[in-house]
């Protein structure tokens, strides 16, 4: 995916959210061991630029950093100074931070991060109660210019509103999990955490049932991912509210306004897609069904 920005792979698991951890999964699959770490070929993504000297990741453009590792990682201590100074250098670029190791955010930060930057959003998961006790103080206690809660793999109830009256989080995700072993989430659940984000006129995003949803006392189950986001697009549970405001710089001015990034959705592929209120919109990569027009829309755009 072109939002995705993975500078290393592989990790270790710390808690019940990593039990069934999908990286685990789908490197299994490929015959490969998801607790192997190591630096991958991409790590240079962020600052690659296409035939005319563009950056590829234009302006405007927000990118998940790590979500086939953890960005704070403690076998990647060694790796992660270059990878700040590469969205350091990308400051017209939004770096969507997520990890389970909350303890570790401080002793990691950049010299010079002062009361945060502007493009980095830094999130922590929150998969139960009891993680989200764990590490959420610890986020509303580091200096940042944005913070989100990933409430996925939702494997229990989970409250968030003593957290939300901070004023401090602008974003709130949640979705089911995946794969062998899949847990269920609950209707109740969502509904519950979306009840306080609109409360509050929080965004909250509700992107994807996972393998087993229990609504009503019924047990769905959906093998198909598109299956699950249409179902959580169309729950209405997803809520707009206040949007993150991103104040980014950027390293070239284009005063014409041609290198910047306008979200593409397709009315077919994106319409009713749990994942579109936090998207980065369509890549026209040309695999899905409207793919040759796709690409003949990008290059009449261009």
């Amino acid at each position: 995916m072109h939002d995705i920005w993975n500078p290393w792979h592989g990790c270790r698991k710390i808690s019940e959210g990593c039990q069934n951890c999908y990286m685990y999964f789908l490197d299994r699959m490929r015959d490969q061991d998801g607790s192997r770490i190591y630096r991958t070929n991409n790590f240079y993504y962020p600052l690659q630029k296409d035939i005319h000297g563009n950056y590829r990741v234009r302006s405007g453009e927000m990118i998940r950093v790590c979500m086939t590792s953890d960005f704070f990682l403690e076998e990647a201590d060694v790796w992660r100074p270059e990878a700040w100074e590469i969205m350091k250098k990308r400051s017209d670029v939004i770096f969507f931070l997520l990890t389970k190791r909350a303890d570790r955010i401080e002793k990691c930060l950049p010299p010079d991060w002062g009361e945060g930057w502007e493009n980095i959003f830094l999130n922590v998961t929150a998969e139960n109660q009891r993680r989200a006790d764990e590490r959420i103080p610890i986020l509303l206690s580091i200096p940042s210019k944005h913070r989100g809660v990933m409430t996925a793999p939702l494997i229990g109830e989970v409250k968030l509103g003593k957290y939300l009256d901070t004023g401090l989080i602008e974003e709130v995700i949640a979705g089911g999990e995946n794969y062998d072993g899949a847990r269920q989430c609950r209707w109740e659940w969502v509904k519950s955490l979306s009840d306080e984000c609109r409360e509050r006129d929080i965004l909250f995003a509700f992107t994807e049932t996972g393998n087993v949803f229990v609504k009503d006392g019924k047990r769905l189950r959906f093998s198909s991912k598109k299956d699950q986001s249409v179902y959580a697009y169309r729950s209405g549970l997803s809520y707009e509210g206040r949007r993150p405001v991103f104040n980014l710089v950027e390293e070239e001015p284009d005063f014409f306004g041609f290198d910047k990034y306008v979200p593409y959705f397709d009315e077919k592929e994106c319409r009713e897609c749990g994942m579109r209120i936090i998207c980065n919109g369509c890549s026209r990569c040309g695999k899905c069904n409207n793919g040759v027009q796709l690409q003949e829309r990008k290059n009449e755009a261009r």
